[in-house]
């Protein structure tokens, strides 16, 4: 494990480079009162596990767990879907089931973010078009179609499967759907990230007393940057807020330590829904601000981890559990983090296993 501590909240040397981003919403009654009109976004428990307490010397662990959210297995789901119930609605159509007839959203996806995409276009009558990699598997391919998506693979990688979803929704006049941010393309990934924010309200309304640690796995950032401002918003400075990446893709954690967006170049990593080489800058500009620590895991730590969750009724993935993961490794860098016997620690298991 590797760690940056972020005494001096890197905003600073990040504001004029990221001058036209906005930072995460925090507009959470938007996203209720949206959801409210969807029952399958019915809430998904926080879990208290004693035995990953045990592990980790600390009081409490308290594990949100996603790995129900609407039937897609993934806090994903919360997403893109989302966006697509945010455009159904603003048509002001009576049946919203054909809401969206005629329209095409298309984006490229290693994992459940397309997923998200295809439920949502299905459910208001869209259409989806999800890129994905040579190297994805082909039965998750399969589990798109099953949720009526067209699927193209493209790339050797996922750079290469989004840079075909841009290609695509040029020359077709479709709506580009992704979730990370870029310069010129914010608002539709601000917007998703939004969705986020419902997991977090569900989880304070859970918990009997405020963490005083909060362990954020993250790829490009989304799902970190929406829950530590909602933590912000909700506990104010009092929970330490630690994001974690794979070590082979530290795009967040050097970015920050920079004080600018760097593309973060290596292997490919067992943790394939973290394994991204360039941060949202959405993400970006809200991490800088809010977090108090950036770790990378090593693939041994992400493995070693993956049955000891298991035994404790927590199975997922080396991405939906690399934030138990960072926990079950600090070791040394209790100090530093100031984990101790008293600690009341919050992460998110963010997927089910595959």
């Amino acid at each position: 494990m590797q760690i940056y501590l972020n005494d001096e909240r890197r905003l600073d040397a990040l504001k004029d480079r990221l001058s036209d981003v906005p930072f995460p919403s925090v507009d959470v009654h938007r996203v209720r009162a949206l959801l409210n009109r969807c029952p399958p976004a019915r809430e998904t428990p926080l879990v208290a596990s004693a035995d990953i307490a045990s592990r980790a010397g600390v009081a409490s662990v308290h594990v949100k767990d996603e790995r129900t959210r609407m039937g897609l297995g993934s806090f994903k789901a919360l997403g893109a879907a989302y966006v697509v119930a945010t455009d159904a609605v603003n048509t002001d159509a009576d049946d919203l089931t054909k809401a969206l007839s005629g329209t095409t959203y298309v984006t490229a996806s290693a994992g459940n973010h397309g997923m998200s995409v295809a439920a949502g276009a299905r459910a208001f009558g869209a259409d989806a078009v999800v890129y994905i990699a040579e190297t994805v598997p082909e039965g998750f391919a399969n589990r798109l179609r099953d949720n009526g998506a067209t699927v193209v693979r493209e790339g050797e990688d996922y750079a290469a499967s989004m840079a075909a979803a841009l290609a695509a929704a040029d020359k077709n006049g479709w709506h580009l759907l992704s979730d990370s941010s870029w310069d010129g393309y914010v608002e539709v990934p601000h917007r998703l990230m939004e969705g986020y924010l419902i997991l977090m309200e569900e989880t304070r309304s859970a918990l009997s007393a405020p963490p005083t640690h909060i362990f954020l796995q993250a790829g490009v950032g989304g799902l970190a940057g929406a829950a530590a401002a909602m933590a912000r918003e909700y506990w104010g400075a009092d929970p330490m807020i630690v994001v974690v990446e794979p070590e082979v893709a530290p795009a967040l954690i050097e970015s920050v330590r920079a004080g600018k967006p760097l593309y973060a170049d290596g292997p490919t990593s067992s943790m394939g829904r973290l394994d991204c080489k360039e941060p949202s800058l959405i993400a970006l500009k809200g991490l800088a601000r809010d977090a108090d620590a950036f770790v990378t895991i090593s693939e041994d730590e992400a493995a070693h981890a993956m049955p000891l969750l298991s035994d404790a009724g927590l199975a997922t993935t080396p991405s939906g559990g690399a934030g138990l993961a960072a926990l079950l490794s600090v070791g040394e860098h209790r100090e530093a983090l100031k984990i101790g016997l008293d600690s009341r620690i919050l992460t998110i298991l963010s997927e089910e296993p595959e």
